[in-house]
Order: C-alpha cells, then structure tokens, then sequence
C-alpha cells in the first residue's frame, strides 16, 4: 500500500476530493438502499453497501490506472474507440430487454461476468476526448464548416442519435458539454450557431416523430417527454411524487438534519439511494451537509480550471475541460431536480449515489485528468533536474 500511495501523481486536491466524497457516500447510501432492500431482497441493507464498497474499489482502481498513462495516448485511443462505442451503443438499443423493471435499452450485460454496463456513459467520455483531440489538431488553423462534419459532427450526431431514445438526459449532457468544449477551443461561433440549430431541429423533428408513431421507439421516449411536460405542467404522475417526496425530505432536514440513519422519506422516494440521494442527505445531514457537499463539487471544478491552466498544451486542456466538467455538470443537475429546478432526469449524482457504471467512469473520467496534471509535475521535476546539471557549482560539488 506505501508503494501504491508513493506512486500516485497528480493534483493532490483533486484526489483528496474524490476521496472525500467516496467515503461520504457509504452512510447515505446505506440509509437510502433500504427501500430497495425491502423491494428486491430480504430487507437486509449491508448487501447494498457491499456492493457499493465493491464498486468504489474498481473504480479507485480505474482512476489510479489511468492516471498512469501519459495522456497523449488519449489522442490514438479516442479514435480506436468511437467505433467500438458505435457497435455498442447499437448493441445496446437493439436489446428492448427490461432489469427490475427498467428499460435495458440503455445497459448491456458484459459475458462471462454478468455484469450489466450503461454504454452511453463510457461513450460520453470518450466522446469529449475525441473532439479535444480534433480540436487541437485544428488549433490556429482556418478551416471550413464543410470540413469539421465528417471528422467532427458525423460522430458526435451519430452517437447522440443511438443514445436519444433511450437517455434524453445524457444526451443532452453531453451535447451541451460538446458546444462548451468547442467553444472553448476557437470553433468559430457561426459554425457553433449551425449546430445549435440542426441539434434543435432534429430533437423537435424525433419528438414530433415519436408522438406521431409511438410504438417505433420500443425505449424511453414516452417517460421523458412526460417528464418535461408534467415540469412545465405539474400533471399528477409519478415524477410528480418522487419530486413532493423529495420536497418533504429536504423540508425535514432544516439546518443539521435528523441525523445520519434516520431519515423517512428513504421508505417512500423511488430511487433513493441514486437519482434522489441528494435529497435523503439533506434530510439527515441538513442544510449545512447538502452546502459542504455542493462545496466539494465547486472544489473539483475549482482545481479542474487549475489542471487545464497548467497544462502544457492546448489538447491537455480541452481533454481536462472536456471530461472533467460534466462531472461537475452532472452533480449540480442531480441537484437541482431535487429541489425542482429540472425536471427528473435519471441522472446519479458522482461518486456518490450507488451504481457501478455512474462510479466507474466518473473515475475514469478522473484519471485522465490526473493524468493530464502528473505530466505537468513531471514536466516541472525534469526542468528541475535540467537546472541542477546545467549549475557550474552543482557540477563541482559533483566533481569534487
């Protein structure tokens, strides 16, 4: 373990923030998979936070493994991967399976190992690092509309259009996260209006489509087009009383909370030890927990600007930019559907919600951007060294 511990690189903050979280979610993730308990099991809840353990563990490891890779590899892997996500994302809307009665469009169960994987978020990943890769190839150069769509938008369209059915929330995640990266990486803003417009205009084209035939989309058309309409509407649905349960939960929580274990709304509010949890923690940790959570989410944001300022070169910072802020993006919609800002998007809140696919990229995600930061200290350390050998009384001393 020293050995593992002395050879981890990085910025220190942003591990410590990951830590921090990890070891924050076990008490409200042992709280709220009660309900489940109780649901698919024996009432028994150490299960859950066993395998919660499990999942956090693969996924340190995730993070610590790919922090140890230089991140230029990123460039290569990006481009071999963005088919292989095709075929899976293709794999995985093809399925129309359902798991405890949810749509297994949006997972797929690995062979050999049972273990079910939600593509679009290992898609959403390699994704960002594909178009910050094209992005610093295109860097200082003037290039036309016409020549950005077959390497640029032909891939991020096709992604979005396999995931659309089955996930409109991350879908549109990781649209809005490609039009901020582009933006920051000098793609010029006409051509980024374009793509805003023929992105709205599809989206409107695919609803009025699955309205006008909804059994074409055997997926989840249905629920989230409901979902925005009962947000704009305040229909009396299921989304409505997750959102009034979520409400009593925080109401409840006032400034300390009831305390951790102690909490009621975990026996009501569905999904409570993932797409709710913020909620179950306001109510046991209060205020000024739900507060020192959102804190620690604007510290990884913090020290992602940090990492991308540092960087040695234009596609170190896009990559940081690029699969560091939908972490931070992701935590603050999962909060804001708590507190009915969003409507219910089905989106965990990171590293902390229970979930093994929600964890494993987020750490992945993680450990590219420690990779990016190791590589500016190790860069920092070589000119070290380079000043020590050039000094004459360094080389005495040597000598003498």
């Amino acid at each position: 373990m020293t050995k593992v511990l002395g050879n981890i690189k990085g910025d220190r903050a942003i591990w410590a923030v990951a830590a921090l979280l990890a070891l924050f979610s076990f008490l409200p993730v042992y709280s709220a998979s009660s309900n489940l308990a109780y649901l698919y099991g024996n009432g028994d809840t150490f299960g859950f936070l066993v395998k919660h353990f499990a999942h956090l563990v693969l996924g340190f490891l995730i993070m610590y493994g790919v922090h140890k890779i230089p991140y230029h590899y990123f460039k290569g892997l990006s481009i071999i991967m963005i088919p292989v996500i095709v075929v899976l994302l293709i794999a995985t809307m093809a399925q129309n399976t359902t798991i405890e009665g949810a749509n297994a469009s949006r997972w797929i169960r690995l062979p050999f190992v049972g273990v079910t994987f939600q593509t679009s978020t290992l898609a959403a990943v390699v994704l960002m690092a594909y178009v910050a890769r094209y992005l610093s190839k295109i860097k200082d150069k003037k290039v036309s509309f016409k020549e950005t769509i077959l390497p640029l938008w032909l891939p991020v369209f096709l992604m979005l259009i396999l995931i659309l059915p089955a996930n409109f929330s991350t879908a549109a995640i990781i649209f809005s996260m490609v039009i901020v990266l582009v933006f920051l990486g000098g793609y010029p803003l006409k051509y980024i209006s374009v793509i805003l417009g023929s992105g709205l205009l599809i989206l409107a084209f695919f609803v009025l489509f699955a309205k006008a035939f909804p059994g074409v989309f055997p997926n989840r058309v249905d629920t989230w087009v409901s979902r925005i309409e009962n947000f704009a509407d305040k229909k009396d649905t299921q989304e409505d009383y997750q959102i009034e349960r979520a409400k009593i939960a925080i109401a409840r929580g006032k400034i300390i909370g009831t305390g951790p274990g102690k909490s009621v709304q975990r026996n009501f509010l569905p999904q409570s030890s993932s797409d709710f949890i913020y909620a179950i923690i306001i109510e046991e940790w209060g205020f000024l927990g739900g507060v020192f959570l959102m804190l620690l989410y604007m510290l990884l944001l913090f020290r992602l600007i940090i990492v991308a300022h540092k960087s040695v070169d234009i596609f170190g910072k896009l990559l940081v930019v690029g699969v560091g802020l939908p972490i931070v993006f992701q935590a603050l919609i999962n909060m804001a559907v708590a507190v009915e800002l969003f409507p219910v998007t089905g989106q965990t809140l990171p590293l902390v919600s229970s979930g093994g696919t929600s964890i494993w990229m987020t750490c992945l995600a993680i450990g590219i951007v420690l990779s990016v930061s190791s590589r500016r200290e190790d860069q920092i350390e070589g000119e070290h060294i380079e000043e020590k050998e050039d000094n004459p009384l360094e080389v005495l001393r040597k000598v003498l």
